[in-house]
């Protein structure tokens, strides 16, 4: 079975995400991988909701663990944009495996824009980080989308 790489990932997310851009959602994405197959894909939510919480990354993990599963020890989590610090801590308890993100958040990321989460000792899970897959694409979305609310 072929492999495929962080890249490849991060453009479904990238797909995903500008479905967000399409519904008037900020346009962050995340999907979980395991088994070289996609299991949950969603994006940031927070207006269709009415719930600021109402994140990707939440929102997938949540949909994987209502299916079962406790810890996400063999999942990879890709991201198009850099975590908060309620979806890095969410990734520390669920035992995700591997995270992957695209573009830094300089105004509220906790995986090393502000702070980083995941690589603080003082926690009990230190899960596989790669950064900056895919930077370029996900960092435009994120600036046109912001840029068309200012017109």
């Amino acid at each position: 079975m072929q492999k495929f790489s962080d890249e490849y990932w991060m453009k479904k997310a990238i797909i995903e995400a500008k479905s967000a851009f399409q519904e008037d959602e900020v346009p962050i994405a995340a999907i979980l991988v395991k088994d070289n197959k996609i299991v949950a894909a969603d994006h940031n939510r927070t207006k269709q909701l009415n719930n600021n919480l109402a994140h990707a990354e939440k929102l997938v993990i949540e949909s994987v663990v209502a299916g079962g599963e406790k810890f996400l020890y063999d999942y990879s989590l890709y991201v198009t944009v850099e975590p908060c610090l309620m979806c890095a801590g969410m990734i520390i308890w669920a035992r995700v495996g591997k995270v992957v993100f695209g573009c830094y958040d300089e105004k509220a990321g906790a995986v090393g824009s502000i702070y980083n989460a995941l690589l603080d000792k003082s926690f009990n899970h230190h899960p596989e980080l790669i950064t900056g897959v895919c930077a370029e694409e996900c960092t435009d979305l994120i600036r046109s989308f912001f840029r068309s609310k200012r017109r």
